[in-house]
Formats: C-alpha cells, sequence, structure tokens
C-alpha cells in the first residue's frame, strides 16, 4: 500500500517512514524541508508544508493514489493560559489542527472514490489530559481526537480506516519547534517547577522511549484486526489515559496531585 506521512524530517514521522517502508508499504516522506529527507530510503519524498494550501495541492498530485496518510506534523506550545500571545495560539493551531484539516479534505476525497483507506492522525495523551501550562498544546490535540472521531462516523462506510495514535513522553527532537513561555513570568514558576517531574514520576525507572516505538504501534494500528479507533502509546499513556477513564473529574485530580506531589 501507499503511504503518505508528513513532518518525516526527524522523530514519529521518520521512525513511521523506515518501519511502514520495512513491512512492505511504498511510502511517500514529506517534509517542509525535504534536503532533510535525502538519506531516507523510501519510494518517494516530497516538499510538504501543511500550513500552505498549495503545497498541499502539489503534494497531492506529486504522491498519486495514496492507500495510508499519516497526519504527524505538528509542534508544542507550554505556558500559562493567560499569558501565551494569542499570535502563538494561532501559530500552533495552524499547524496541529488546520494542517490536518488541510490534508484530510484533500486525500479523503480519493479514498473515498476508491472504496479504501486508513487515516492514521497523531495525537497525544495531552488529547485526552490537559495538563497545567499545557493547556494551548492540549486543546490542538483535543480538536484532532475530535476531529477524527467524527470522520471515524462519517468515512467507515465507504472503507475507511481512521486510527488516533496518543503517545505519552517520546524520546524525539520535538521540543526544538516547540514555542515556551513557561519562564515569561514569575507567577507560575512554582508551578511548573512541580510538574517539571511528572513524566519521570510517571515513566518510574524506565527509559523514555523513542519514536520507533510510536511507528511500531502506527503499523500495527494499521494491521490489526478488529479495527480499533485509539492506540496509546508508552506506559505513562496507558496510566493516564485508563486512570482517567476509570474516575470522576475530582477523584481524579485528587489521585493526580497525589502521584505528581502537586500542592499548587
Amino acid at each position: 500500500m501507499r503511504a503518505l506521512i508528513t513532518g518525516c524530517s526527524t522523530g514519529i514521522g521518520r521512525a513511521t517512514a523506515v518501519e511502514l517502508t520495512k513491512r512492505g508499504h511504498e511510502v511517500v516522506a514529506t517534509a517542509r524541508r525535504p534536503e532533510t529527507l535525502a538519506d531516507l530510503d523510501v519510494a518517494q519524498t516530497l516538499a510538504l508544508d501543511v500550513n500552505d494550501d498549495a503545497s498541499v495541492q502539489s503534494a497531492l498530485a506529486a504522491a498519486g493514489e495514496v492507500d495510508i496518510l499519516v497526519n504527524n506534523a505538528g509542534f508544542g506550545m507550554f505556558g500559562a493560559i493567560e499569558e501565551v500571545p494569542l499570535d502563538e495560539v494561532r501559530r500552533v493551531y495552524e499547524t496541529n489542527v488546520f494542517g490536518v484539516l488541510r490534508m484530510l479534505q484533500a486525500f479523503v476525497p480519493g479514498m473515498r472514490e476508491r472504496g479504501r483507506g486508513a487515516v492514521v492522525n497523531v495525537s497525544s495523551v495531552a488529547g485526552r489530559v490537559s495538563s497545567p501550562l499545557g493547556g494551548i498544546y492540549s486543546s490542538t490535540k483535543y480538536a484532532v481526537e475530535a476531529i477524527s472521531e467524527a470522520l471515524h462516523y462519517e468515512v467507515t462506510h465507504f472503507g475507511i480506516r481512521v486510527i488516533l495514535i496518543e503517545p505519552g513522553a517520546i524520546a524525539t527532537e520535538f521540543g526544538a519547534n516547540e514555542g515556551d513561555f513557561r519562564s515569561e513570568s514569575r507567577v507560575y514558576d512554582e508551578l511548573a517547577a512541580q510538574f517539571s517531574s511528572s513524566t519521570e514520576v510517571l515513566a518510574g525507572d524506565a527509559p523514555t522511549p523513542g519514536p520507533e516505538v510510536v511507528a511500531g504501534v502506527i503499523a500495527e494500528a494499521l494491521e490489526a484486526e478488529p479495527f480499533q479507533l485509539r492506540w496509546p502509546v508508552g506506559a505513562d499513556a496507558d496510566l493516564i489515559i485508563s486512570t482517567r477513564t476509570a474516575l470522576d473529574d475530582a477523584t481524579f485530580e485528587s489521585t493526580m496531585r497525589q502521584v505528581l506531589n502537586l500542592t499548587w
């Protein structure tokens, strides 16, 4: 099958391009800077900026018939709700939400007409549980979750699978592109300090997994029978999502405060 993946210059996108190629798929790897893809052994590489309508349409024309679309491109945005500049909020929404929508609106019609296909949207545990100083980023992933769930109801009828990948902490270069406003003022310094060790607490003694783990889950999800919509990735994601699902709001908050030693 022919798979187009966004954001393949590093991290999850690159690892997924490698994994799907190993499993016999024809991979179209894309990135804003195609020169970063030169060393990837894939069927095709393309320049693609998911923020740009013309770039998306150009990739659609160049890629040919795509059976699998992996929406991976995105970046983080962190800071207190009252302090993140609205221009920065718009910037992260443009990529994380509107970028996904551009790709869906470009590639899903062809899948629908052919009566087959799969859409993989890389979300996050942050799309299921919002954390302090991470609300802006979480809101983009909550949006991806909502879009994906609705799309699932709409296009399963046409033979298209929709898959949500929900990683926890993953060792990638993701942080290099993020917007971080946690140090913009001193108001939330204590909260930031308390929450900074939370990922280590949730992961326990295990090392942070690399992007190859996510790539493996994406490949597994594409092959799975019966179909499954949501796929958490990592022990921390499993723990957080299962706990959130099992508890009411007040009990979940109390539990997480205790586990993470939050007194704020």
